[in-house]
């Protein structure tokens, strides 16, 4: 047997590799043991993961590696079930309810919505066992978030009012994230003059922001998260033909952003883009968009098609603008 034949014979042949038998070789894949007792390098494994995680949903989006970090969480989640010392199971609930929150709205992201509901209520959970406010904080936020956006906007700010309850345990950033989120529930309900007083209110905690203070959850909301938070809020005020400073926070976003939030920045443009396309410049508008298309390829995430699909809509009514007729189709494609 030459070369050729034995690697062909070892591989089972390229062709072999890609039939549906072949998947077989994977099925079933033996799980890590889980130790009968925990300590400082399983809690230190468990936080790496969400921090890795995390990460890559910032960047990338939720719909690449979710089965990866339901797997992990999986396994994770087993370990609450080893032996340890009440010091090292407060900070493994801790730990686990982190990597449950990365995973949730990784679900979120990829409209998983069910699953996403799941995993951070087991993640408040986690956070309420292990007595951490503030990461029982940004479920509750993060839970909001998914209510709102699932148009339940009375339950989103519920969600905050019961994360609100404590204000004395939060930090600042926490309250600033918090108010973010309460004044999207306003701007959906129309309640003009309270989502104002809210977002003045958020802007108000974040001045008083410590970064040092946050713990690693908390890492992403810096000046250009809030900007984009608020400006989100107040998009849904000025598209209804009350004017605000949603356009100056938008943009604030997008040129704060760095590369690894590529998901944020990616979306604040596309709502910029919204914004001016419905109550400014609709050449303008393309040429916003535009840049946002370039980018939004990268990006495996669902709720970023819907803003891209609201774009459409928006420019529907300037579509004998060439340009913004060329915008349009581009966006059909990605979309469709």
């Amino acid at each position: 047997m030459n070369r050729q034949d034995f690697m062909r014979a070892s591989l089972l042949g390229v062709g072999g590799l890609l039939t549906p038998a072949a998947f077989d070789l994977l099925r079933p894949i033996e799980s890590s043991p889980v130790p009968a007792r925990i300590g400082r390098d399983e809690i230190a494994h468990v936080r790496a993961a969400a921090t890795l995680f995390s990460r890559w949903d910032h960047t990338y989006g939720g719909g690449f590696v979710r089965d990866a970090v339901v797997t992990q969480l999986r396994w994770s989640a087993r370990l609450l079930q080893a032996g340890a010392s009440q010091r090292e199971r407060f900070e493994l609930h801790e730990a686990v309810g982190h990597l449950g929150h990365v995973t949730g709205f990784m679900a979120f992201d990829a409209y998983a919505f069910h699953d996403a509901e799941r995993i951070f209520k087991f993640a408040l959970a986690c956070a309420e066992a292990s007595g951490n406010w503030h990461l029982r904080a940004k479920v509750l936020s993060s839970m909001a978030r998914l209510a709102i956006w699932r148009g339940h906007a009375d339950a989103g700010m519920a969600l905050t009012d019961l994360a609100l309850m404590r204000t004395d345990r939060l930090h600042a950033t926490e309250q600033a994230m918090l108010l973010t989120a309460r004044a999207r529930a306003l701007a959906k309900l129309g309640r003009t003059q309270e989502t104002l007083r809210v977002v003045g209110a958020a802007d108000e905690a974040f001045a008083r922001a410590n970064p040092a203070e946050n713990p690693p959850w908390m890492a992403y909301y810096d000046a250009a998260q809030h900007a984009g938070d608020t400006g989100h809020a107040l998009f849904d005020l000025d598209v209804r033909g009350y004017p605000t400073e949603a356009s100056r926070r938008l943009a604030t976003a997008v040129a704060g952003h760095t590369a690894p939030f590529a998901r944020s920045r990616t979306i604040s443009r596309i709502k910029l883009a919204s914004l001016t396309m419905a109550t400014d410049d609709p050449r303008e508008a393309v040429a916003i968009g535009t840049y946002a298309l370039d980018t939004a390829g990268r990006l495996r995430s669902r709720r970023m098609a819907d803003d891209l699909r609201e774009l459409h809509r928006y420019a529907r009514p300037h579509a004998m603008i060439p340009e913004v007729v060329e915008l349009r189709h581009r966006l059909a494609t990605l979309v469709e």
